[in-house]
């Protein structure tokens, strides 16, 4: 598994102003967005493209555009759902799919409620869209769903993970091409399962929950 952290002034800024607990819910989804195009940036530089050959205003150019078929982007619900418009403000042509996948309060254990994907993602590169990396359940979970449909090249970004969920994740996809792309990787998770420093539940707080 290869592992991006984002090493950049800008998404630090940000992700400083998402932790701030005081942060309004609008406040809140209008840097989710930033951020996720900032990290699409890093998470889209294996995309597929194939070459082309265009006329420009002066002469013929080779260059090339996003191949077939086309990736698709995986929001895992709900949280993911405040990530998708800054992924596709860079692949506008993407499918997009969902994965509804919640945690279980007590046990911590994902449990998947509902999936809009195609049958058969064979050839397809796949973006799996989640804020939060906490014990890696519902990412390993997710990850597992896409390549029983028949994915081979998954990449997931996060706002947030913690060295006990990157380390499951790693151990869990041996041998498969996974990547992942990290806005910041926090200190540790809580005896809750939450991730710390961390910024709360994302989900919460992107739809208003929390105030």
């Amino acid at each position: 598994m290869r592992v991006h952290i984002a090493d950049h002034p800008l998404i630090t800024h940000k992700l400083t102003i998402l932790r701030y607990k005081n942060t309004p819910s609008p406040v809140f989804r209008q840097l989710v967005e930033e951020l996720v195009t900032l990290l699409a940036y890093e998470a889209t530089r294996d995309v597929r493209v194939e070459k082309v050959q265009i006329e420009t205003p002066v002469t013929t150019f080779d260059g090339v555009k996003l191949a077939k078929p086309r990736p698709i982007i995986v929001p895992i619900l709900r949280a993911g759902l405040g990530m998708l418009e800054g992924m596709t403000k860079l692949l506008p042509t993407a499918t997009v799919g969902f994965l509804g996948i919640k945690r279980n309060e007590e046990t911590l254990q994902p449990v998947t409620y509902a999936n809009r994907l195609p049958d058969d993602l064979s050839g397809r590169q796949v973006f799996l869209i989640d804020p939060m990396l906490a014990t890696g359940g519902t990412l390993i979970d997710s990850i597992d769903y896409v390549f029983e449909r028949g994915a081979t090249d998954v990449t997931a970004v996060c706002l947030l993970g913690a060295p006990e969920g990157v380390a499951a994740l790693e151990a869990h996809v041996h041998g498969k091409d996974v990547k992942l792309v990290l806005g910041a990787l926090d200190e540790r998770l809580n005896e809750h399962g939450y991730i710390v420093p961390g910024l709360g539940d994302a989900g919460d707080r992107l739809y208003g929950l929390a105030e």
